[in-house]
């Protein structure tokens, strides 16, 4: 396996981890209470508000940009010209999403969207580099 296929496992397992960052404060919980609706998760996720909200949206974006990442990776990798370039740009692609997650939560918007449109950016290039 290479970085850059390793990359792809971070990258799925990303979202799933603010999934629960969103859930985190609803888990041990009631329904009645507030906690997690295992019944109807979504309409319970979408009732979130601050920093739960953000892991949230976090989660969807995580999910939305993926397959460019994935397809990125694997289109490049069948090229096997420039495994360097493209492990490169896949862990700054890694980087930026987990810069992106820890803004999101932090609520600091600009940062969040350079963040994204360098992970985008990356996994654009993916398609040029081999």
């Amino acid at each position: 396996m290479t970085i850059a296929e390793g990359c792809i496992l971070v990258a799925c397992l990303l979202p799933i981890a603010c999934a629960w960052i969103a859930k985190a404060r609803g888990f041990g919980k009631p329904r009645g209470d507030g906690g997690f609706d295992n019944y109807n998760p979504r309409r319970w996720l979408a009732s979130l508000e601050g920093w739960q909200a953000r892991a949230n949206a976090a989660q969807m974006n995580g999910f939305e940009i993926l397959p460019i990442f994935i397809a990125g990776v694997l289109l490049n990798e069948r090229s096997q010209e420039s495994q360097a370039l493209i492990d490169g740009l896949a862990l700054a692609f890694i980087a930026t999403r987990i810069g992106y997650i820890g803004a999101y939560l932090a609520d600091w918007a600009n940062l969040r969207s350079v963040l994204w449109l360098i992970g985008a950016a990356c996994c654009i290039a993916m398609f040029f580099v081999g």
